[in-house]
Order: C-alpha cells, then sequence, then structure tokens
C-alpha cells in the first residue's frame, strides 16, 4: 500500500482536547481531535485568549448594530471587535502553510456557521446565525482548504472527506518542499485514481501542469498545480466515480478472476451504489487482490489507503451520508 504519509498541518481551536480555556474554564472532548494528535501536527490556537480575555471569562456574543456585526462582552459591556478583528488579521497572515482547520461549533470566535446573532448585547432571543469572527475570515480566505468543526466531524463521510484533503495536502506540501519535477510527476503518479475519482477535469489539469511541455519554471508550475488540487478535493466525491475508479481497477485482474470471484465483487459494488455498504468494503476487495497478484501499480496508489488506517474507524453520528 502507499508509502507512509507527511504530518498534516492543521490549526484547531485550543479548547477541543487541549487546553482548558473556554469561556466556563472548560476543556471540550473529541473523539476526532483525540484519534487525529499521534498523526497530526495541530496548532492550538483560543482567539478568545489570544485578545487579553481570561479563563474563566464571561462570555461574549455577536450583536448587530448599525455598524455591522460587533463582538461584546455583554457582563462588563466591553466591546472587542477591533482587537478580534486585527488578532484574526494577524494571525492568519503569519501562520504559513497549513493543510486544514478543525474550529469549535458554534463559538462566536470560531464558528463556522449558526453563530447566534443578537440584536442588542441584553437580548434575550436571537435575530440571525453567522460565522464567528474568525471562522468567517478562515471560510473567506482559504475557500479551498479542508475546515471543519469538531459536530460535522461525528459523520462518517465528512470525516472520510476531510481525511483525505489534509493527508494528500500534506503530502503535496511534503513535494513541494524539494521543489523537483520528478518528485510532482511522482505525486500525480500516486494520485492518480484518487483525482479520478474526485475529478477528471481537474485530474486532465494536473496532468498536463505536471508534463509541462511549455518548460515553464518548477516554482510556477507547484503554485498551480497547488490551487488545482485544493480545487480537486474541494467537493466529495461521487459515489458513481468511486465505482467507475473500481471498476477500473478489476480490469487489472479481470481475466485472473473466477466468475463467482468477479460476482461476489460486483455484488459489492451494488451494495455501495444502493448505500448498505461503505465505500471500504469493494476498496477491501481489491486491496486483497493488490496483494494477492502483487500488483505493484495499485499498491502504490492513494486511492486505497489515503490516509493512515489507524484513523479507519466505523462510529458515525447517524447523519446523512450526503451531508
Amino acid at each position: 500500500m502507499p508509502e507512509s504519509l507527511p504530518k498534516p498541518l492543521v490549526v484547531v481551536s485550543k479548547c477541543l482536547e487541549f487546553a482548558a480555556c473556554r469561556y466556563n474554564g472548560a476543556m471540550i472532548p473529541s473523539d476526532v481531535v483525540r484519534s487525529l494528535k499521534p498523526y497530526v501536527e495541530f496548532v492550538p490556537i483560543c482567539a478568545e485568549v489570544e485578545i487579553g480575555l481570561g479563563i474563566p471569562r464571561d462570555p461574549i456574543r455577536i450583536v448587530r448594530s448599525d455598524a455591522g456585526l460587533t463582538l461584546v462582552q455583554p457582563a462588563t459591556g466591553r466591546d472587542v471587535t477591533s482587537a478580534m478583528k486585527a488578532f484574526v488579521r494577524s494571525f492568519l497572515e503569519t501562520m504559513g502553510d497549513v493543510d486544514g482547520f478543525v474550529l469549535k461549533f458554534r463559538s462566536p470566535s470560531c464558528g463556522l456557521k449558526d453563530v447566534k446573532v443578537f440584536p442588542d448585547p441584553a437580548a434575550k432571543t436571537t435575530v440571525d446565525k453567522t460565522a464567528g469572527f474568525l471562522g468567517g475570515a478562515v471560510l473567506e480566505r482559504f475557500p479551498l482548504l479542508a475546515v471543519e468543526d469538531e459536530g460535522r466531524l461525528t459523520n462518517f463521510r465528512i470525516r472520510e472527506h476531510f481525511l483525505t484533503r489534509i493527508f494528500t495536502l500534506a503530502a503535496f506540501r511534503s513535494v513541494a518542499g524539494s521543489g523537483l519535477m520528478r518528485d510532482l510527476v511522482a505525486f500525480q503518479a500516486r494520485n492518480k485514481l484518487l483525482l479520478m475519482a474526485y475529478s477528471q477535469k481537474e485530474l486532465r489539469h494536473l496532468g498536463r501542469l505536471v508534463a509541462n511541455l511549455e518548460k515553464r519554471p518548477a516554482p510556477e508550475v507547484f503554485a498551480e498545480y497547488r490551487e488545482h488540487l485544493r480545487a480537486a478535493l474541494a467537493a466529495q466525491p461521487r459515489y458513481t466515480s468511486c465505482i467507475n475508479v473500481l471498476m477500473h481497477a478489476l480490469g487489472y485482474f479481470s481475466d485472473r478472476l473466477s466468475g463467482r470471484e468477479k460476482a461476489h465483487f460486483l455484488d459489492s459494488l451494488e451494495d455501495y451504489r444502493e448505500a448498505r455498504v461503505p465505500l471500504s468494503v469493494p476498496v477491501g476487495i481489491i486491496k486483497s487482490l493488490i496483494v494477492r497478484f502483487e500488483q505493484d501499480y495499485l499498491a502504490q496508489q492513494s486511492f486505497f489507503e489515503p490516509y493512515p488506517a489507524g484513523l479507519v474507524a466505523i462510529t458515525d453520528s447517524g447523519k446523512g451520508r450526503d451531508l
């Protein structure tokens, strides 16, 4: 199976498994963040602590005013809008190249959506929902990065997509560090089937970039490749695309399999098509054939193991698989 993967760099809300820095002095448990710690290099951050709010502290909330959305601390009357905007701008401009974010759900600083908006600091009811100040800035500045909150990552398919993205981007970042076109060619080859599943349009474009018929400077090629790789991985692959990739892989063995073996695999594909089993079931069959027939090309394809096997988990929030 594919070679060991570099550790992704992921910004995480510090209150998620890293520090008791929530407004009430608590640390928020997250099975997903905890499971990722051995495999990911986290960059923990608490925006509220960074702007000088203590632990514990009076809660802050987003308030709609004539000046727009503001961030205030009702108990003290303190307006921290300017301080938060300054921190967010400085942090995002200086943090360097990262592969993703895991941010606190519904936080007025970190939330990505569904953060309550109040008409005034003392109001009991809300008038709208929005993103937090840091969370919204992340989405605006990095629309093609893997950005999730800890709540959504309890969904199996969302988590699988997130993991695939951060580990693929981390692998590219490692390749880009060498600056060698031959390393980019090898990266493209290892990820061909994965990219085929995610976006055949971007796969073709990335292939042209790697061919580099115009003899462009390597830094220029790497920069454009990174943006198109991010775009390719932005949306979850359609199940039909995954089926096409698996049928393509089956072609490497079809003349060496019995009728019953082929039927068994095709039955698993139909079960996957009908959402009765996860993708890992037909993938598992192909992986066993790769070992059985010593198919070296497929053995190196990231599609079959896009992130470390130790992160494979069957737990799920129970929400729909197309969220």
